[in-house]
């Protein structure tokens, strides 16, 4: 993985000062008296949430995550910081999607690093829109999930590679992206993804992702033992083909399940895991499914 040049120690890769940002989001949540507030919010760069929504009630935060610029560039780097104190419930979600624009020549990554923390009890649902990754970009996603004991996590990531509606593909550049879910800091689930000039032929492979441009991971649990083996067989049936033609399914990996989508289309990927999403929330959350707002604007 390429590093990151410092102009100032390379004269040669100096740039405009306003041609890359750095920006970062710090939320922290607390249960209160008054349900569920967002106690810390401190924003650095274009990067930022405007207040809570409570269309399920005071105990739970709908907050939607702001990046105005709607696309990152060479040399950007966007870090997300949640951190959720013991008992508090939230639900992210973004307007809109992500972009990841064709690098400059200069090759400096494009970063986004989301750090999610999760306290005892607290839950924390993360679902973001796609993020599109332009031919040519040279980017680093990473999203680490801290769960401390009793704490409930669902959460999709969705990717695009190049502009399949406009039939545009992804025959250059490079994505690294990687999941981390870790319980009292040991990992319990790690996903990774490289694409780049050297996996491209696996990306076409019957083997690999077989040229399918939109590709998706969906979470959720940790689920109880005795709670998953009273459900997990029904659900795990009425979710196994959600979509065709795409490839999704969704299987179950200790004590998560674990949805996954191989297709053409981030709609009908979108679709999937929000089927995935209807069907367990009440299971791990004892909550019924209720959409963002955002989603339908």
């Amino acid at each position: 993985m390429n590093s990151i040049v410092h102009p100032a120690t390379n004269p040669a890769l100096v740039v405009s000062p306003g041609s890359c940002w750095h920006a970062s989001l710090e939320l922290e949540f607390a249960k209160t008296a008054r349900g569920c507030r967002l106690t810390h919010n401190r924003h650095v760069g274009p990067l930022y949430v405007q207040r809570p929504f409570y269309p399920e009630g005071i105990d739970l935060a709908h907050v939607y995550l702001l990046h105005p610029p709607g696309g990152i560039v060479s040399g950007d780097r966007l870090q997300i910081s949640v951190q959720l104190n013991e008992g508090t419930k939230v639900l992210c979600t973004t307007p809109g999607a992500g972009r990841l624009y064709r690098a400059r020549s200069d090759l400096r990554l494009q970063e986004q690093h989301n750090i999610l923390t999760l306290g005892s009890g607290s839950s924390l649902e993360w679902l973001p829109q796609e993020t599109i990754v332009f031919p040519g970009a040279h980017a680093q996603l990473t999203t680490r999930v801290n769960l401390a004991k009793d704490a409930s996590f669902i959460g999709w990531e969705i990717t695009s590679l190049g502009l399949p509606v406009s039939n545009i593909e992804f025959t250059s550049g490079s994505l690294h992206q990687r999941l981390e879910i870790l319980l009292d800091g040991l990992p319990l689930l790690i996903e990774n993804i490289i694409v780049d000039s050297r996996t491209l032929s696996l990306y076409h492979s019957a083997c690999g992702m077989r040229s399918l441009p939109v590709s998706g991971i969906f979470v959720a649990g940790p689920f109880a033992a005795g709670q998953s083996n009273t459900f997990t067989a029904e659900v795990l049936h009425s979710l196994a083909s959600v979509v065709e033609p795409a490839l999704c399914g969704i299987t179950k990996v200790g004590n998560f399940l674990v949805g996954r989508y191989l297709g053409k289309c981030s709609e009908e990927a979108r679709r999937c895991f929000r089927s995935y999403w209807r069907a367990l929330r009440p299971h791990l959350l004892q909550r019924e499914a209720y959409a963002p707002n955002i989603w339908t604007t």
